[in-house]
């Protein structure tokens, strides 16, 4: 038997009331003294003794009737088990628990924390509990285990948030297929968060939960927040030696509920502080922020721009890098060399590339017959401007430059002899040069071009430039053809040589054969062409909170190892690839050569503005589930339903109206 309202069983001890009145109206026959007994008539002992058992009977009786109404108000129960009573509807439950950046917030975790333990708190021992801790993705999972106690652990060792982002759909999706495999129908999902609004991105408005699947969502996020972040930071990546001063463009926006309209930003460099200004947001919620800095000497700098006054610090900075790299060396090889500008065939292309004190390329120019070995080991970049006359060891000391890594730029004119120069430079040319098969009436323009490759992916126009004469060529086989005129033939040929790259245009670089150096788009392709030719390998060196970072994009490194903000050591995926999980700048020893990597926060989880719970709950809620009632009221309605078939508390209130008529008979005949 047991009891479904044990606390009423304190009231037996009500029933020792009786007793102890008993005891105490006790009273000892008082002793008088008479001069004789003998006109008194003898009692019976039978009817003392009778007397007695009365009283002890009424006393017993009164004694009873306090137990049975006790008993009655605990409610008696035969045959049942605790264990059924407490587990009488088992749940299967899944415990979402958002680690988002957001929840950085304040004391946001702590509580969310504490809801989740309070939770677990309510659950029996027949009770099925998973747990999963997300952002984006899901973080740590804990399948569907009978074990409170160690999922009660595990909670109590869930590492502070992270900088992840917050997304619920896919999280939501990952409980309910664990709930798949629930033992019990009485299924659950709790869903603890701050509810930030941009968790609600990536939704799909036709999935639902399973049906009977009952979601709670406890909110943990603050009713008032104040935030000053740092929502995006324009700074150069690359720049050349001697470049003009820079400016640094950073964004600072108020993105709590509650509006702070000031602050201070500050600019550092390399750890030392170049600039501090402080921000007047006045009415509006943004201002742009200027700063200017020179990056002259050669080297990787590295930046952080910081803003203040505000208590949460985690989107306070920003962090970028900046390589400065020497001056492109240029050695142009000139063909056509004259006193006369205008028949100088170097004249366009060194007024491109070195007609400024601020160009990015150090230009030196020599003859043909000038060219030697040592000059092209000097040189980044070399450039053939209608070169027809050189001798095979010249020849053969390009081939041999590019073979090391050297660059080669081509472009033949009418000194240029195509079966000589398709035998000297027969190992590195993207394509044979053919003799024109008749005379060109008309112009040629440029018809089609690859617009994702790195050299005119930039140059945004149209090409204009009428083409009056050209070489015909036979692109090789590993060669890419990278612009058509519009009889189909190629304009320009890139193929990788050894360590080294080249390319070859089909027409001249001056005014002999086309008007290209008088058009806009004249610099900027001689420019890009040159440093392409130099700097193919730009490595990205900029990355946000959850990128996958790839050490060894060419897949050629010896020895890679790297360190996190905090100095720890990052463990690597195939010898060469991580995710980034944390702010700050990330540190790769790569060969022995040290890199530096910028890691940044998410803009998006600086927004604290919240969505209604009810709004997510409305959107995944299966139209077929049942409302789920608390686990308190289906207790009561479990035991409401057990006890139904017995009433055994009835019974014992009817026996107790009985014993209290026997009580006032008896009691009238003893005391009569």
């Amino acid at each position: 038997m047991v009891f479904l309202t044990p606390i009423f069983l304190l009231g037996l001890l009500a029933a020792l009331i009786p007793i102890a009145i008993h005891l105490i109206r006790r009273e000892k026959p008082p002793k008088v003294m008479f001069s004789t007994i003998r006109f008194l008539k003898k009692t019976s002992k039978k009817l003392v003794l009778f007397q007695q058992l009365q009283q002890i009977a009424l006393l017993l009786l009164r004694a009873a009737v306090i137990v049975l109404l006790v008993i009655a108000f605990a409610r008696p129960l035969f045959n049942q088990s605790v264990a059924r009573l407490v587990d009488a509807d088992p749940q299967s439950a899944v415990i979402l628990l958002d680690v988002s950046m957001s929840m950085r917030y304040g004391d946001t975790f702590e509580r969310a924390r504490d809801e989740a333990l309070d939770i677990l708190g309510r659950m029996g021992g027949g009770d099925e509990v998973a747990l999963v801790t997300f952002s984006d993705s899901a973080q740590l999972v804990r399948e569907l285990d009978t074990d409170i106690a160690s999922v009660r652990a595990l909670i109590n060792d869930v590492e502070a948030p992270g900088y992840g982002s917050t997304r619920f759909y896919p999280n939501l999706r990952l409980a309910d297929q664990l709930l798949e495999t629930a033992q019990f129908d009485n299924r659950a999902v709790y869903l603890i968060s701050d509810f930030q609004d941009t968790g609600m991105q990536d939704g799909e408005e036709s999935w639902k939960l399973a049906p009977g699947i009952a979601l709670t969502t406890v909110d943990v996020g603050a009713a008032e927040s104040v935030n000053l972040a740092l929502t995006d930071v324009r700074s150069p990546e690359q720049l050349l030696e001697d470049a003009a001063e820079q400016q640094i463009l950073a964004r600072v926006r108020s993105t709590g509920t509650v509006y702070e309209d000031a602050g201070e930003v500050s600019l550092s460099i390399n750890g030392q502080m170049v600039d501090r200004v402080q921000v007047d947001l006045g009415e509006r919620s943004e201002e742009v922020v200027t700063f200017s800095s020179l990056f002259e000497a050669e080297g990787t700098y590295t930046g952080e721009v910081r803003v203040s006054g505000d208590e949460y610090v985690d989107d306070n900075a920003f962090y970028f890098t900046v390589d400065v790299l020497p001056k492109i060396r240029v050695l142009v090889v000139n063909g056509e060399a004259s006193e006369n500008w205008f028949d100088d065939e170097g004249h366009w292309f060194g007024l491109a590339v070195g007609g400024t004190e601020t160009s990015p390329f150090d230009l030196q120019s020599v003859e043909s017959n000038q060219l030697s070995a040592a000059a092209l080991r000097q040189s980044d970049v070399t450039v053939l401007l209608n070169v027809g006359d050189l001798n095979n060891g010249q020849a053969e000391a390009i081939t041999a430059y590019v073979e090391e890594g050297g660059s080669l730029l081509i472009a033949p004119g009418d000194r240029v002899e195509p079966e000589l120069f398709n035998r000297q430079f027969a190992e590195v040319t993207p394509a044979d040069l053919q003799r024109p098969t008749g005379r060109i009436d008309d112009y040629l323009v440029i018809a089609d071009y690859d617009r994702r490759h790195p050299v005119l992916r930039p140059l945004v126009g149209d090409w204009t430039a009428r083409f009056e004469g050209h070489w015909p060529m036979v692109a090789k086989d590993d060669a890419d053809v990278l612009m058509q005129f519009d009889n189909t033939e190629p304009a320009l040929v890139e193929r990788d040589y050894g360590q080294g790259k080249v390319m070859l245009f089909a027409s001249t670089l001056d005014l002999e054969w086309n008007n290209l150096a008088l058009q806009g788009l004249y610099l900027p392709f001689v420019h890009e062409t040159l440093r392409h030719l130099v700097q193919t390998d730009f490595r990205q060196r900029a990355y946000a909170v959850g990128d996958t970072i790839n050490l060894d994009t060419q897949g050629s490194a010896g020895s890679i190892a790297a360190r996190d903000p905090a100095g720890a050591d990052i463990r690597l995926v195939d010898n060469s690839v991580f995710t980034a999980t944390t702010p700050g700048f990330v540190t790769a020893t790569i060969d022995g050569r040290e890199t530096r990597y910028a890691v940044n926060f998410l803009p998006e989880e600086s927004n604290l503005a919240r969505v209604a719970p009810a709004t997510l709950y409305d959107a995944v809620i299966n139209p077929d589930t049942s409302p789920i009632q608390s686990r308190e009221v289906q207790t009561v309605q479990m035991i409401e339903e057990l006890e139904r078939p017995q009433r055994m508390w009835w019974y014992i209130l009817v026996l107790v109206m009985l014993l209290i008529l026997a009580e006032a008979v008896i009691a009238n005949r003893t005391y009569r």
